[in-house]
Parts: structure tokens; C-alpha cells; sequence
């Protein structure tokens, strides 16, 4: 049975799958990152789990993967196939591409994006299919986004496109991990609204589910913390679709588990800013933490197509 290789690579997981030429996942598999044990270590943790879904394949579907496709965090250099920067996995300028191909007996290797990958997958096949014009945005330890256009994910000129998490809406604010004050990430990440829960409930243990919790029954402190993440992420998502114009606006990651506690006050608040942009279909993702690995099953099967039209 004819298939590829799709790797998501996590700051603390690998998901894994291979996949069918019709998208179907024929086996799924997930590992531990390992960061912990360095960054050459977790470089080779990748490499050791493509080989081993490349020899499932041979003993179970009777034939080799035709290609593979991985996405990885951090700063990516899609077109030559190098894992330039990861902050929360510690490596630099890994050839991702070329060392997974000679791991995978030189079939063709994608390199992706990982928000850009999942926006893909959430694009062609989950909440954004049919849209010619979307934009992802998964709410999760940062805030990052992926800008659809018919099908591709623009990467732009130097591959830091949809980084709205970098977008500053509050000068006066939170010092950020990139060198600004007051990004949007600082206000309205998953993260984010868990320092202020913590802080704001006494309970350093507390996250943001627990602020959700609070939310739905009513905590005055809970609802507080909660309606200026969501102030902020407005703020930010109405910069994003003056620029892009985009047709649904695809909210994923930890926050929206949260439902129409989010969305209902989100779409409120977004609604409210808008002047004369068009307002976007505002929708929760559909693939949730698959998307990545889809995506990246996506990237491959989009390789052999390229190649075969070439």
C-alpha cells in the first residue's frame, strides 16, 4: 500500500503517522522529544523514529514510505530544508532535510513549519476547507499563526510570516522572549493567561483551563483575567485581518479547548473593534493536536505530486 512518512515534532512529543495517498492514517504512532538529553540527542530521537515507521511500512503495508514530511518548531528554512533555530529544543541550523533522507535511503524529505503545517492540514481538510483566503492561529504556550491562500501556506520572503504572536498591543506591557514589550503572546497565550490565573487566584499551580473552570461558574477575579486575554487577542487578531483580509479566521490550541467561553466573548470583542474590514468567519479548529502530523503528510504527498508534474 502506497504511502509517506508524517513526523510533528513537539517540544515535548513526536506524533507520528503514515499516510495513504488518500490522506487516511494507516498506522500512529507517538514518542517523547527527549529534550532533556541535549540537542544532537533529540536530532537523532527524530531520525531513529522516521526509520522505524519506514521499516512498519516494509513489514506491514509490504512496500517503503515514497517520501517523508516533518514539521519541526522554531525558525525553519523550508526551501533548503534546515531547522535554523529552537529555542525549547536547543538545536541551530540542523540539515534536517538531507539527514532524514540518508536515515530514509534517499526518499524525498519535506521540512515544515509547524504552526505552518498545521494550517495546512486545518485548511485543506479540516476547519478552513473551502476557504480560499484563512487564517490559523493556535493559542498555546506562544501565539504564532499561518496564512492560507488557496490551498498553500505563505512562508514568506524569509519564512517569518503569520508570527501575530509578535504583534505589539500593549507597549507598556509584559517584557517578551523577543526582545519587545507587550507582544500578544505575553496577554493572551494559553501561558499567558495561566500566570495571571495563578497569580490572580493564589495558586501557583493553577493554568488556564482552571481559569475557564472559574469563568463558567462565575469567579469575578476569573472573569477579569480571562476578558483582557481576550481584550488583547482581539486587539491582535484585528491588526491581522486589516492586513489579510482573510475569509475565516481558524482559532486552535490549548485556549479554544475552552469553547464557546472563548469564542462567544471573542467574537464580541472582535465584532466591536472592526470599523470597515469585513468580519471573518470565526471558527474553532477542527484536527486538534493531529494537525501538525497531517500536515506534514500533506508536505509529502505534495513532493511526489511536484515531482511526478516536473
Amino acid at each position: 500500500m502506497k504511502h509517506v512518512i508524517a513526523l510533528d515534532v513537539g517540544g515535548t512529543g513526536m506524533k507520528a503517522a503514515l499516510v495513504g495517498a488518500d490522506g487516511t492514517l494507516l498506522y500512529e504512532a507517538r514518542r517523547a522529544t527527549g529534550r532533556e538529553r541535549g540537542p544532537d540527542a533529540v536530532v537523532e530521537s527524530v531520525l531513529a523514529f522516521a526509520a522505524d515507521l519506514r521499516a512498519y511500512g516494509e513489514e506491514h503495508l509490504g512496500e517503503s514510505a515514497l517520501a517523508a514530511g516533518v514539521a519541526v518548531p522554531g525558525i525553519v528554512d523550508a526551501e533548503n530544508g534546515i531547522a535554523v533555530n529552537a529555542v525549547n529544543l536547543g538545536w541551530r541550523d540542523v540539515p534536517m532535510r538531507r539527514l532524514l533522507g540518508e536515515r530514509l535511503g534517499g526518499v524525498p524529505v519535506a521540512l515544515g513549519h509547524d504552526v505552518r503545517t498545521g494550517g495546512l492540514a486545518e485548511g485543506r481538510i479540516g476547519a478552513g476547507k473551502g476557504a480560499d483566503r484563512f487564517l490559523f492561529v493556535p493559542l498555546g504556550t506562544g501565539i504564532a499563526g499561518a496564512i492560507g491562500i488557496a490551498g498553500t501556506i505563505e512562508a514568506g520572503a524569509h519564512g517569518y510570516a503569520g508570527e501575530i504572536g509578535h504583534i505589539v498591543i500593549r507597549p507598556d506591557g509584559p517584557d517578551c522572549n523577543c526582545g519587545q514589550r507587550g507582544c500578544l503572546e505575553t496577554l493572551a497565550s494559553a501561558s499567558a493567561v495561566s500566570r495571571a490565573w495563578a497569580a490572580a487566584s493564589g495558586d501557583p499551580e493553577a493554568d488556564a483551563a482552571d481559569c475557564a473552570k472559574a469563568v463558567e461558574s462565575g469567579d469575578p477575579k476569573a472573569v477579569e483575567v480571562w476578558l483582557d486575554a481576550v481584550d488583547a487577542l482581539a486587539a491582535g487578531l484585528v491588526t491581522a485581518l486589516t492586513l489579510l483580509d482573510p475569509r475565516t479566521l481558524i482559532i486552535g490550541g490549548g485556549l479554544a479547548e475552552a469553547g464557546e467561553t472563548l469564542f462567544t466573548p471573542l467574537r464580541a470583542a472582535v465584532e466591536e473593534r472592526v470599523t470597515f474590514q469585513k468580519l471573518p468567519h470565526i471558527v474553532p479548529a477542527a484536527l486538534g493536536d493531529t494537525a501538525g502530523c497531517l500536515g506534514a503528510g500533506l508536505l509529502a504527498w505534495d513532493l511526489l505530486s511536484t515531482e511526478v508534474s516536473a
